[in-house]
């Protein structure tokens, strides 16, 4: 082979990668970039609330104990021995005011006051003879017609044995009174609507006066002991003594497994201490016919039972113009978070006016249709970017 075909066999593929290379340097160096963005931050997901300023009544959350508002001791003022009874009467009965109970044995008042009638009469008749008496004895002293304005010794005209005799009578009026007195206490009767909390008394059983036998408590009205802090009592009305005032309203709630069942009540009267250790101040709410005995409450309700421990929101005063939020949306240092128009994070301070069970009411600081977030953040700051939903509205 000559030496010619050899340079051509060698100088041929190096002219076609020289001209190769040459063509990828012509194209990459004619290459343009394409142009730079920078990225987009899509901001943090939040939640949040469109507020508003409205008049917002203050609740009172709080808790107490169901306790009657009459309760007696029954105790004979007289001993006797029990010959009739009710049958009913037996713990957790209930009575009509009035309504008979049991009697003791009343032959013996009876026999009393027979006697003590006839003590009146012969008083009576005692007092008519010393009054004749005196009426001869007057007489025959304006006939002896003594010279001068003497007046008579009074034992002449018979005159304290007439004032003896008037209080006698009087005394004998006052035995017959306690005599029948004793009789009429002989059978005892329920003071006042009521259920029997306890009996200790059977028909045979001989009772002495003084001693307690049954124990009642009203049905017509219960009353709940509400101790409050001094903030909750200063936004409640509480009818001062004596005056015909009108109490809070009250709803007591009481959860019986999955059911809650509501009764009305009032505010009556506040017990008028605070308590040294806790600086507690007590209410009480009445609530009528805690029985149901009027149908005064759904038929489906139970017996607001004394001893039971319920629930009890009461209302208070209106606080004008005022912001509510949720407890969760206040942060560190009474902060709240915002979403700005061009969907921002802002930080604002704001004045809690009071504190509820669920609630914070908002006296200055936020204004009627800011957005307010709800959501939590980690690393907050001013100015961080938001994408911000309402409260409920789902993700896309």
């Amino acid at each position: 082979m000559s030496r010619s075909s050899i340079l051509f066999k060698i100088l041929l593929p190096l002219l076609i990668i020289a001209l190769g290379a040459a063509g990828m340097a012509a194209l990459i160096l004619s290459r343009q970039p394409p142009p730079q963005q920078p990225p987009e931050v899509a901001g943090a997901l939040v939640e949040y609330l469109e507020v508003q300023r409205a008049d917002q009544p203050v609740r009172v959350h709080a808790t107490g104990t169901v306790q009657p508002r009459h309760e007696a001791t029954l105790t004979p003022q007289v001993s006797g021995l029990v010959v009739e009874i009710d049958p009913q009467l037996v713990a957790g009965a209930m009575f009509r005011a009035g309504q008979p109970l049991f009697a003791l044995e009343d032959v013996d008042y009876r026999l009393g006051v027979e006697r003590a009638r006839a003590a009146l009469i012969r008083a009576e008749l005692d007092l008519q003879t010393v009054e004749g008496q005196a009426r001869v004895a007057r007489d025959e002293w304006r006939r002896l017609d003594l010279p001068g304005d003497e007046e008579p010794n009074p034992l002449v005209l018979f005159e304290p044995q007439l004032a003896n005799a008037r209080a006698a009578l009087a005394a004998a009026r006052a035995q017959l009174e306690q005599a029948r007195l004793d009789l009429a206490r002989t059978r005892l009767s329920a003071p006042f609507n009521a259920l029997v909390r306890s009996a200790q008394v059977e028909r045979g059983q001989y009772l002495r006066a003084g001693n307690p036998v049954v124990n009642l408590i009203g049905t017509d009205r219960a009353e709940i002991l509400v101790p409050l802090t001094l903030d909750d009592l200063r936004h409640l009305r509480v009818p001062r003594p004596g005056s015909d005032q009108t109490g809070a309203s009250a709803a007591i709630h009481l959860h019986l497994g999955e059911e809650r069942f509501t009764w009305q009540g009032r505010v009556v009267r506040s017990l008028g201490e605070v308590d040294a250790r806790g600086r507690m101040a007590r209410v009480v709410v009445a609530v009528e016919d805690p029985f149901n005995l009027k149908s005064t409450w759904p038929s489906d309700h139970p017996a607001l039972d004394m001893g039971l421990f319920v629930q009890v929101e009461l209302e208070g005063a209106t606080l004008p113009q005022v912001v509510s939020i949720p407890r969760a949306a206040l942060r560190e240092n009474e902060q709240v978070w915002l979403v700005t128009e061009d969907e921002r994070l802002h930080i604002r301070t704001v004045e809690v006016l009071r504190r509820e069970q669920q609630t914070l009411i908002i006296g200055a600081g936020l204004e009627g249709g800011e957005r307010l977030v709800v959501t939590h953040l980690m690393g907050a700051a001013e100015g961080m970017k938001l994408r911000p939903r309402a409260a409920g509205d789902r993700l896309p």
